[in-house]
């Protein structure tokens, strides 16, 4: 724990490590970003260019699923044409996890409810021991099994949590230990109790998500509770927002999620504020256009954006670059914390993309550091 800002310390929860093809999961690895593609899995080429869309804007895990026997069929193609592991999601058809696991899997997502029996299951362990495959536990409160339905009149966390550990067993009578789990739900408050049950229940690696959470403004909102506060609580090794939206917002959410806790670091972070008329330019119209033209940046760095001077020059004193409005169309630009030059209206989006384009350069060829505003004076001097 960081004895100078507490406050910013998440002791995250120690877990088994797995492997998901070369993507450690668990451990001390980095909490990993997933998505699902939602093209027909048949059509290969729909599927693999929506696989690569969802590369580009970081995905580090993709999972597509595999209803039925044409899909499986030419799932080899998109395995090896993934630069990322590929998850097979599976459900009812257990003889889709066996095919996808000969085919290149490198995990098999089962939902125990809906998978059939324990020897169904059993068979699904095999394949995935043959194919070095890993397996997701997915228990999810749309889908538990009858008998604990019966048992707790509904769900409930602690039906979740029995789901869970039921096929945990199943998979360690096996010896099959490079499994993760996630125990979703679509009411926030049920999701957050059952995975800190589960926590404190289990050494595997934890799969969190809000499962069926809405749209892409309903759903970040509602994901973002309940990830975030389990992120918060240390709880979770990869995760899955799922929304109402393209694959690839779902990457962008996940992103900015762990970044706002400080957990991972990808690209340009924005800080930015919501605008009033004491504005010196458009806030959110020069937000908007500069996200989208610096969505190429990989590079972790920050950049502050505010209309006026009550705060922008303290948050520009935070970050890389920092832009402030002012009067008369000149605005106030910073580099590394230090006032620098001012910008006039028509030149300054431009000036801004080069700005930070240059510094991510910089960084990449180890000629600078990001701006650390809590860094020592040497340290600082460095990142300029």
């Amino acid at each position: 724990m960081s004895s100078i800002r507490p406050w910013r310390t998440i002791e995250r929860r120690k877990s088994r490590q797995i492997m998901v093809g070369n993507v450690p999961v668990g451990g001390d690895a980095p909490i990993t970003v997933q998505t699902m593609t939602n093209t027909p899995t048949e059509d290969i080429t729909a599927t693999i260019d929506q696989i690569r869309r969802c590369e580009e804007v970081g995905a580090d895990i993709i999972r597509v699923s595999c209803p039925t026997e044409e899909s499986t069929r030419d799932f080899k193609k998109i395995t090896r044409a993934a630069r990322i592991p590929v998850v097979a999601d599976i459900h009812f058809h257990y003889q889709r996890a066996l095919e996808a696991a000969d085919a290149g899997a490198a995990c098999l997502r089962i939902n125990p409810g809906n998978i059939g029996s324990a020897q169904r299951v059993a068979e699904v362990v095999r394949a995935a021991k043959a194919n070095g495959c890993a397996i997701r536990i997915g228990v999810n409160a749309g889908s538990l099994e009858k008998d604990l339905l019966e048992k707790y009149g509904e769900p409930c966390p602690e039906a979740l949590i029995e789901s869970a550990l039921d096929h945990i067993k199943l998979l360690q009578d096996h010896d099959f230990h490079e499994y993760k789990v996630a125990v979703k739900a679509s009411d926030v408050f049920l999701a957050v109790a059952a995975y800190h049950g589960l926590a404190e229940t289990v050494d595997c690696p934890l799969h969190l998500g809000i499962t069926e959470a809405g749209g892409l403004i309903g759903g970040t909102v509602k994901s973002s509770i309940g990830i975030g506060s389990l992120l918060w609580a240390g709880i979770g090794d990869t995760i899955r927002v799922s929304l109402s939206a393209e694959p690839e917002q779902e990457i962008k959410v996940g992103f900015e999620m762990l970044k706002a806790l400080g957990l991972r670091t990808r690209g340009v972070r924005v800080v930015s504020c919501p605008s009033c008329s004491r504005q010196g330019f458009d806030v959110i119209r020069t937000v908007e256009t500069l996200e989208k033209r610096l969505e190429h940046i990989k590079t972790p760095m920050s950049l502050s954006v505010l209309g006026c001077v009550v705060n922008g020059p303290g948050e520009a004193r935070e970050t890389d670059i920092g832009l402030t409005g002012g009067g008369n169309g000149k605005h106030m630009v910073y580099l590394s914390g230090m006032k620098a030059h001012a910008i006039d209206d028509e030149a300054m989006l431009d000036h801004i993309v080069k700005l930070v384009e240059e510094k991510a350069a910089a960084i990449e060829a180890g000629e600078a550091t990001a701006f650390d505003p809590h860094a020592t004076p040497q340290s600082a001097v460095a990142a300029e």
